[in-house]
């Protein structure tokens, strides 16, 4: 991955924090640079393909919008990991799905229009996989806004 120069970082810093909610907001962010729509587009295709920008859109409050959020967590052997992630990545409404070091060492968020289906969708992974998946429901969310101050410090 190349360096990000000061101009890749003040267009992260507003697509993290001030996003523009247009018609066209690639050329409101190049117009807030002072650069050109096409140059903004070939920035974030590059990051998005340096791995630095994994995805580009809204956070929603899915239980305030009526929606049953889970999150999930499996004990998978290691050469099963690619498999059962594969199975689990299948389903409609896994958002989320990642290796860990740890005992459950495949976890994934499942958010479906009810709990009905979360239970459905957890017993057909089951099934499919032969692993049983630990779902973990959110209790009382504590969210952090998670933004990422790239400042200053980087030189052009």
């Amino acid at each position: 991955m190349d360096s990000l120069d000061r101009l890749d970082c003040k267009l992260l810093d507003i697509m993290q924090n001030d996003f523009p909610l247009s018609p066209r907001p690639y050329l409101d962010l190049a117009e807030r640079l002072n650069i050109g729509e096409t140059e903004v587009l070939e920035r974030i295709r590059r990051m998005k393909k340096d791995g630095v920008i994994r995805r580009t859109g809204a956070i929603l409050d899915s239980r305030r919008m009526g929606y049953y959020s889970t999150l999930c967590a499996c004990k998978v052997e290691a050469e099963r990991i690619d498999e059962v992630a594969g199975v689990i990545n299948a389903r409609k409404g896994v958002t989320h799905n990642y290796v860990r070091d740890h005992r459950y060492n495949v976890w994934f968020t499942l958010t479906v229009s009810s709990y009905e289906e979360a239970m459905t969708t957890i017993y057909d992974i089951e099934k499919s996989t032969g692993v049983k998946v630990l779902s973990m429901p959110t209790l009382k969310p504590y969210k952090i806004k998670v933004s990422l101050n790239m400042g200053d410090s980087h030189e052009d």
